[in-house]
């Protein structure tokens, strides 16, 4: 067996009746470490996820010695047990110190697995883990892998997923896993079995409150409104949109700009691009002549960088940056609107609008959920 293993590596290895004596399960995303702990634990325990050879720690209240103790005991009718270390990175020295002569030389009748979104590599545990353990990787997935597994994650849930409404789940739920498979068993729910799932009916089950949606945002920046795109973003901050959500939607709703755009320049109709738009065919050119090309090129350069940061785990708290990046997008509009005389009076109104000096001040008494 290789020393990292993905998601489908593991189950055909334990498929196969290779069951390891350490595994250290680490990655970011929290669907694909509860996926991996649940098929190992029907491994060793049996489908029914047998309770009497499977204890659980956490690595903030346990101690070595005490881990130690329960993966040295015999199982109880069972040819194996499980020992399970939930928080492993947040196991002090001290204990990480008793558990060193166990890995060395694991009880083979038993599995021990560690779970965390990341171990520090500079500890000595740590180290001597990654050379004996079984690493399997929870790490998020990439773009490219993203949506194989949005497919078939559709496919278990029982929804066909129009590409338009694949690819705006993808974005709008910024590649966590937990927050995809949430909105696939909503849709589940709410879409005859027979037809596939549209970006309609994706909008309207993602629950942003009215007068705060993705749309509404893109109006605020175009209309150069600080004050209502800062709203905005607090607003659903509050009901606990994550901002890297928030910002997928918006990079998804700006590619729709530009596609109305160039619909238009190649002669079609404003009733289409309303449609696109959602939105009266008498209002789409006034618009999206508030979006240069200018702009939404930069802006969709610009969610690359914001989404790297908010993925990276960059210095900066995620509803700041967003905050920022927000900031940004309409300094670049404002700047735009000013060197044309036909909105010279619109400048005029943007100048009176007060900047809050600080994006903090919108999300003070709530963290954001990222």
């Amino acid at each position: 067996m290789p020393s990292t293993v993905t998601q489908a590596q593991l189950q055909a290895s334990l498929k196969q009746g290779v069951v390891a004596p350490l595994y250290l399960v680490v990655g970011e995303d929290d669907l694909l470490r509860d996926t991996a702990l649940a098929t190992l634990k029907a491994a060793v325990c049996g489908e029914d996820g047998d309770n009497f050879t499977c204890d659980v720690f956490y690595g903030d209240e346990a101690g070595g010695a005490d881990i130690v103790a329960c993966a040295l005991d015999v199982a109880v009718f069972a040819s194996r047990r499980l020992v399970v270390v939930k928080a492993a990175d947040k196991l002090p020295a001290r204990e990480c110190e008793a558990l060193l002569s166990y890995i060395e030389a694991p009880n083979e009748m038993t599995t021990v697995l560690f779970i965390a979104p990341k171990m520090d590599g500079r500890l000595k545990f740590t180290q001597a883990l990654a050379h004996v353990a079984v690493r399997v990787d929870c790490s998020p997935p990439s773009d490219a892998q993203l949506i194989p597994w949005l497919k078939q994650d559709a496919e278990r849930a029982g929804v066909q997923l129009s590409d338009e409404a694949l690819h705006m789940l993808k974005e709008a739920c910024g590649g966590a896993l937990y927050s995809v498979r949430r909105e696939l068993e909503k849709l589940a729910a709410y879409v005859q079995s027979e037809r596939a799932v549209t970006v309609s009916d994706v909008e309207t089950l993602r629950g942003i409150e009215p007068g705060a949606s993705v749309f509404d945002l893109a109006m605020a920046i175009g209309a150069l409104d600080r004050g209502r795109v800062l709203a905005i973003l607090a607003r659903n901050l509050e009901a606990g949109e994550a901002p890297l959500r928030m910002l997928g939607s918006l990079a998804w709703q700006y590619r729709r700009l530009w596609k109305a755009k160039d619909l238009l320049k190649q002669g079609g109709r404003e009733v289409e691009a309303a449609r696109m738009l959602r939105m009266d065919p008498s209002r789409v050119r006034g618009f999206l002549g508030q979006f240069s090309d200018t702009h939404l090129g930069e802006a969709l350069r610009l969610f690359l960088e914001v989404d790297a940061k908010l993925k990276g785990g960059s210095g900066g708290k995620p509803a700041r940056i967003l905050g920022e990046l927000l900031l940004r997008l309409c300094d670049r509009a404002q700047t735009e609107h000013r060197s044309s005389p036909l909105n010279a009076s619109r400048s005029r109104e943007v100048a009176r609008i007060r900047p809050l000096s600080n994006v903090r001040t919108i999300t003070s008494g709530r963290r954001s959920k990222n």
